[in-house]
């Protein structure tokens, strides 16, 4: 079967099909010849060798904490700062992709976090400070998340913007590999070494990435630097970055902290929470372009409003888990629920603001890092001061249920409005 029969498929199976999707046939099954494959590609290794060593001090965590003597709150704080840093560095890639393209911002950052690690794995990180310091290097990845996903999008027509998005974006599964090599590595060559052999795939999808990476021909003009804060004006630019905030800061906020938590919690060893982590965290890449497709089939809106009723429910019950089964199923429940909004999100932004994509993936990226500092350092202030999680995973849950009323606030103009064009469901 050719890919795009399958894709056809999905839509088949997500509930689209000629009775529901309005677009022609020819429309949905040209994908794969609308863009340019190769920078696709090279936008999800990038992406994906990023997120990686983005979220590598989660895994590293335990160890890193005994060695340090860390307390809880310390341990979170660790774990959340490349993700703040990422959030905030996301604004500054956005800004440069739309002044010097998306290919050499991508190429800038990616050297930035390759000699951040080997200056770190060579001189050693001996203090809390220091690995603080090294999350701020690591956030230079985070931050990838606005210059992969305009180097794919730019490529690709609006009927196509979910499967593109949520493609270059299921590079969200380096967390996976951050969890399943980073514990076993750490246990075999210390975890310091570990922050070296990052640097030998980095390396290897950086060359990857200058071979076959290509920058988009409808690269928006460069704009006056206030110009690019323009979205904010806007209240739609702020619901999706709530909306983005709840979603893939749940998503990275998880992935960051799971590891301590099946450690602390239930006191598995750091190889065997890695392996409970990747299978959350696989959960959750996988169904990204899912997320993205159902998406184009019958609309984000419909798409989140079940995501975020999906996750406050799994949270909720994570909340009161009492054994690693029920604790992992509820997670995998959670993962699932978020990458798929991960997606629909992203399916939404490229309608809304079309000739604006680069500082909006900037703009809501940086909130999803902000969400998923918040949940991975409210964790380890929760386990400090009450000696539990519960109380960190239960105020999400609540968050979750927010933006699903907010969600509902704002739909019926949606598609009254600007969801209307070109025949795209919101």
């Amino acid at each position: 079967m050719k890919m795009t029969e399958v894709m056809q498929a999905g839509y088949a199976f997500a509930g689209g099909g000629s009775d529901v999707d309005p677009r022609p046939a020819r429309a949905r099954s040209a994908f794969w010849t609308s863009g340019h494959t190769p920078t696709l590609i090279a936008a999800f290794l990038y992406f994906d060798l990023a997120f990686m060593v983005w979220v590598l001090l989660g895994p590293l965590a335990p160890d890193i904490a005994k060695t340090l003597q860390l307390t809880a709150a310390q341990k979170g704080l660790m774990v959340a700062t490349p993700t703040l840093a990422g959030a905030i560095l996301r604004v500054v890639n956005g800004l440069l992709v739309d002044r010097i393209g998306p290919k050499r911002s991508g190429a800038i950052s990616q050297v930035i976090v390759i000699a951040g690690l080997l200056f770190a794995w060579g001189m050693g990180v001996n203090s809390f400070a220091g690995t603080l310091a090294l999350g701020v290097i690591l956030g230079f990845a985070g931050a990838s998340f606005a210059i992969a996903l305009p180097l794919a999008s730019r490529w690709y027509p609006p009927e196509h913007q979910g499967k593109a998005m949520g493609l270059a974006g299921m590079g969200n599964s380096g967390t996976v590999l951050a969890a399943l090599f980073a514990p076993a590595l750490a246990k075999m060559f210390g975890w310091n070494s570990v922050l070296g052999l990052a640097c030998i795939p980095l390396t290897l999808v950086f060359i990857a990435y200058m071979i076959m990476a290509k920058d988009p021909p409808n690269a928006p003009a460069p704009k006056r630097l206030v110009d690019y804060f323009e979205p904010l004006k806007r209240a739609d630019a702020w619901w999706f970055m709530g909306f983005y905030g709840v979603t893939f800061g749940g998503f990275v906020g998880l992935a960051a902290s799971l590891t301590i938590y099946f450690t602390d919690r239930f006191g598995l060893s750091t190889i065997m929470a890695g392996y409970c982590t990747a299978g959350c965290v696989f959960a959750g890449s996988l169904v990204r372009p899912m997320g993205g497709a159902l998406a184009d089939a019958i609309g984000g809106v419909k798409t989140l409003s079940v995501v975020f009723i999906v996750a406050a429910f799994a949270l909720a019950g994570v909340s009161g888990a009492s054994t690693v089964t029920a604790a992992l199923g509820l997670f995998v429940l959670a993962m699932l629920a978020l990458g798929a909004g991960n997606g629909a999100v992203f399916q939404l932004v490229p309608q809304r603001f079309s000739s604006e994509i680069g500082v909006m993936t900037g703009l809501v990226g940086m909130a999803g890092g902000v969400g998923g500092f918040y949940l991975a350092s409210s964790l380890g202030v929760a386990r400090q001061v009450t000696g539990s999680y519960q109380s960190g995973f239960l105020v999400f849950a609540a968050l979750a249920l927010l933006a699903f009323a907010g969600l509902a606030m704002v739909k019926t103009r949606w598609r009254g409005s600007w969801g209307a064009a070109e025949g795209v469901r919101i």
